[in-house]
């Protein structure tokens, strides 16, 4: 069921075409938010989410973003500046850092580039995009940045990914702090495994896999882009307005 306030609010969702993104953006406009996405470069998929969206009666807009281009991110605030005027807003309320992707390799095997690209996307891109689009948060905002179950509990071939995305925990905790006095809430989502096609899709298409990871699930089965997008989307909403600086893992009890 559709819900809407006398003043939706506006969502920013990085990686918002795809896998965790878009349902958390579909998620948002369920609950009668407008979402602004970001896609990297797959223009149609973009789109597709933004007809989803405007079938649900919000607003939508879709702006190509590399989150590892930080040079890039004055054009895209400037971006997003046209479309709040479209919209006749001056303000975003939410910015939910979800874009990345990921690498598998053992970390003896883990070589400068690999390491800089889950770098530059999942840290430095979040730090700097971040920091770029504070003047048009509002006050009393919410930032919602995405880690992983995989910084709660190891496994090979993830030690940069998850050394990156334990970044991105410490940053929600300080940006809570540096914040706090706009009462904008920073908080972080940490999902477990999920069929998306992150790496190619191996917890989704790989049975192997699939079935060892709903082995170590307490609730029985891996988790789908529906168990994550929705716990976003009510992080975001008004009953939890006191939750703050917060990992809040979603995993359906993974490796417990």
């Amino acid at each position: 069921m559709t819900t809407t306030r006398a003043t939706p609010t506006i969502s920013i969702v990085t990686g918002g075409s795809r896998g965790l993104g878009r349902n958390t953006a579909l998620s948002i406009a369920r609950r009668g938010g407008d979402v602004i996405l970001t896609y990297r470069s797959r223009l149609a998929e973009a789109e597709a989410v933004l007809a989803e969206i405007r079938a649900l009666g919000r607003r939508a807009a879709a702006v190509q973003l590399d989150t590892a281009d930080i040079a890039g991110f004055p054009g895209f605030v400037d971006r997003i500046r046209t479309i709040l005027a479209d919209w006749g807003r001056d303000r975003v309320d939410h910015l939910v850092n979800n874009a990345g992707h990921g690498e598998m390799v053992a970390f003896a095997e883990t070589t400068e580039a690999q390491f800089d690209r889950i770098f530059d996307v999942h840290v430095k891109g979040v730090f700097f995009l971040t920091q770029a689009l504070l003047p048009l948060i509002a006050d009393g905002g919410r930032i919602v940045n995405f880690s992983s179950g995989l910084t709660r509990v190891s496994f090979p071939g993830f030690a940069a990914y998850s050394a990156a995305k334990g970044a991105v925990e410490i940053l929600t905790v300080y940006l809570a702090k540096e914040l706090g006095h706009r009462g904008i809430t920073a908080n972080t989502i940490a999902p477990g495994a999920i069929e998306t096609d992150f790496l190619g899709g191996a917890v989704r298409d790989t049975p192997a896999y699939n079935e060892a990871f709903a082995g170590m699930t307490a609730l029985g089965r891996v988790g789908v882009p529906d168990d994550i997008g929705p716990a976003v989307a009510s992080l975001l909403g008004p009953d939890n307005r006191w939750v703050n600086a917060q990992r809040i893992e979603v995993s359906g009890g993974q490796t417990i």
